[in-house]
């Protein structure tokens, strides 16, 4: 599933053969040019950061916008071990080896926020810089849970996600209503357009791309125990003051676990600032993976 009318000018999707399986990757920038790995979140695809996309690759930046396991265009591998968060790591540093590219930028978005903390954290040698929106250090969300019981109530639906068969069952009920409206909490009224909508939908309904998507959650008790530590790379964190799944404090907890952070708090936007804020996310984000060295981007 490639919706074509989202495209950005000069990028183009195929799959990609990675870990053993398929992923659909949409691509653009110049072969050769220091590398920009964007990872969408749930229950996203690729086109969420399509705004962005250009924009690095007409500042100089080969960009890759991969579709995760399990969702529409990409493999859905069976079991939820195949959705680990390590293997979900895994895939972005074999795209990063696919393009010949030793260190690289890496952005996320919600759990492609939750991906690329663990890139950078088990693999510092390979991110140069790192720029998260709205997702949380691994290693903070727990404690900042049992510390503030508002946010415990806004991530309820974690466990909820995790059990069995339920789950699909209550997302597509009424074409996918309680999907569209989660997504509708997180964004100011008018900030999709029709043609984006349309791809949530086709991606939602794609076969077995729900569970593939749910499975990223049921894989999370399965997680490695050991903490992910300091993160070493340049990091920007950004987060909307209005987000209603996650509080602004687990930005400020995740910065003291970088070596070198700043912060970016946008107080009207909500959970998807990049589509809301795309001006002054895009601005952050040249300023802040702009530092990337031109010589050592490469192997």
């Amino acid at each position: 599933m490639t919706p074509d009318d989202l495209m950005p000018t000069g990028f183009s999707a195929s799959l990609r053969r990675v870990n053993g399986i398929d992923l659909l990757v949409a691509e653009g920038g110049r072969a050769g040019a220091p590398l920009a790995i964007l990872l969408h979140g749930f229950p996203d695809g690729w086109w969420v950061w399509r705004r962005q996309a250009a924009a690095l690759a007409e500042a100089g930046f080969r960009v890759l916008l991969p579709q995760g396991r399990g969702y529409a265009g990409s493999a859905k591998p069976s079991g939820t071990d195949a959705y680990r968060i390590e293997r979900l790591a895994a895939d972005v540093v074999a795209l990063a080896d696919g393009e010949g590219a030793g260190r690289f930028a890496l952005v996320g978005h919600d759990w492609g926020g939750l991906v690329a903390w663990w890139v950078a954290g088990r693999h510092p040698d390979r991110v140069e810089r790192l720029a998260i929106l709205a997702a949380p250090h691994p290693d903070v969300f727990g404690s900042y849970l049992v510390a503030h019981p508002g946010q415990a109530l806004r991530s309820g639906y974690i466990a909820f996600f995790q059990l069995p068969v339920l789950p699909e069952r209550a997302l597509t009920t009424g074409g996918y209503r309680a999907l569209k409206r989660a997504v509708e909490r997180g964004v100011r009224p008018g900030t999709l357009s029709p043609a984006e909508w349309a791809a949530y939908r086709r991606a939602w309904a794609e076969p077995g791309a729900l569970t593939g998507m749910l499975n990223w959650y049921r894989a999370l008790p399965r997680r490695p125990r050991a903490p992910l530590g300091r993160i070493e790379a340049p990091t920007l964190v950004a987060w909307g003051g209005r987000d209603p799944f996650l509080e602004a404090g687990l930005a400020d907890r995740s910065l003291e676990r970088c070596r070198a952070g700043e912060r970016l708090v946008l107080p009207h936007a909500g959970h998807w600032l990049q589509l809301e804020e795309t001006a002054t996310i895009n601005a952050r984000l040249l300023a802040h993976l702009g530092g990337v060295e031109r010589s050592g981007a490469r192997a």
